[in-house]
């Protein structure tokens, strides 16, 4: 599939800054950024089932230094989730100048050498910048899809992370 990568970078920033204040993604983060592209540009794309396992898919640590604009920027996140202590990951949407959009607390935008910064959820520990993968590789092996018949992407992606993960409010 051809794409056009500042164009579906531009879509999905556009799209992802719609939300901004929305706590409809709390704890969703990597679903946040996946809507971002998909239903911006009428794609599926295929990383991890939470934000560490895509970082590792995508090898965000090959890509240490400052994001550009469209990039996926991954954090090392470890807390307890169903049970298991581990690193679930942290990921939002370079935007340009090295500032993200991502789903935190709400959606908000940091500088992404702040986000370490943010105060963690209760028995998690501060996020660690990890590295970015670019478009390019987010968009690989991604096939067309008409999102419409989904419904609301909040909601979606709630649906979708209570049957990945069976309860609870999810991995972030």
């Amino acid at each position: 599939m051809e794409h056009d990568w500042q164009v579906c970078a531009d879509s999905a920033i556009a799209w992802a800054r719609q939300y901004l204040g929305s706590t409809a993604y709390t704890s969703r983060c990597l679903a946040f950024v996946e809507d971002a592209y998909e239903r911006s540009n009428h794609v599926e794309i295929f990383g991890g089932d939470f934000a560490g396992e895509s970082a590792g898919i995508y090898a965000a640590q090959d890509n240490t230094g400052a994001p550009p604009a469209g990039a996926f920027a991954f954090y090392d996140s470890t807390g307890e989730l169903f049970g298991r202590r581990q690193n679930w990951g942290h990921v939002g949407l370079c935007v340009g100048d090295g500032q993200i959009v991502h789903a935190w607390d709400r959606v908000r935008v940091d500088h992404y050498l702040e986000i370490p910064d943010l105060a963690a959820p209760p028995g998690w520990d501060s996020p660690r910048w990890a590295g970015w993968v670019p478009v390019q590789r987010i968009l690989q092996g991604c096939r067309p899809k008409d999102w419409e018949a989904v419904g609301d992407a909040a909601s979606a992606a709630q649906r979708m992370q209570a049957a990945r993960f069976a309860d609870g409010p999810g991995p972030t």
